[in-house]
């Protein structure tokens, strides 16, 4: 199955069903290589209809605590975007049909160089990108190579984008959108204002 054809069927399947899907995030190398990969192995039996793939980075600005530390342990114990990659390579020899979309930081994606990592996500089996730090304003660089190489470009939404920010986010996103249910750093439990 194809990387286009992973998400909407995905969806497909899920309105069939009448359910909501459950989207699992894990941090790729954490604790180590062996466990992370067992772990990605085992999220679709475990219920996940798609996997969201954190790329280890050193400086995980939008992420709370638990993910900061589980970028660190990932980084100690060795991952790399390359090794991330592997993940999905392997995670594809058994498992054709489960969605995975990388998730991080543009940094170690423009030091490996966008073109060639969008080829090689690509051919390892991604099937989209979630770049938190890359703003609409600022994301070409990695969003046009993305979308013309078959990669699905999901963006963010927040509680705070009003109507001319919500239409600006939602031009060139496919795949689906991933709606920040709360205003500030992931695994915080404050509610976002009403207002």
């Amino acid at each position: 199955m194809s990387s286009g054809d992973r998400i909407a069927s995905t969806f497909e399947r899920l309105r069939k069903e009448g359910r909501a899907g459950l989207v699992t995030f894990v941090t790729a190398g954490d604790p180590d290589p062996g466990t992370s990969q067992q772990l990605m192995e085992r999220l679709p039996a475990a219920g996940a209809d798609i996997i969201e793939l954190g790329m280890p980075f050193s400086d995980p600005m939008a992420d709370g605590p638990a993910i900061q530390a589980a970028n660190l342990r990932a980084l100690a114990s060795g991952a790399s975007l390359i090794g991330t990659l592997d993940m999905v390579r392997r995670f594809r020899q058994n498992n054709s049909d489960t969605p995975v979309i990388l998730m991080g930081y543009f940094n170690p994606i423009y030091q490996y160089g966008p073109s060639r990592f969008v080829t090689d996500a690509v051919a390892a089996g991604v099937d989209g990108l979630i770049m938190v730090d890359l703003p609409p304003e600022e994301d070409e660089e990695l969003c046009d190579p993305a979308r013309t190489g078959g990669l699905h470009w999901v963006r963010l939404v927040t509680p705070t984008s009003n109507e001319g920010r919500l239409k600006q986010v939602l031009q060139n996103t496919s795949g689906f959108i991933y709606y920040v249910s709360i205003a500030g750093i992931t695994g915080t439990r404050s509610a976002a204002a009403s207002s």
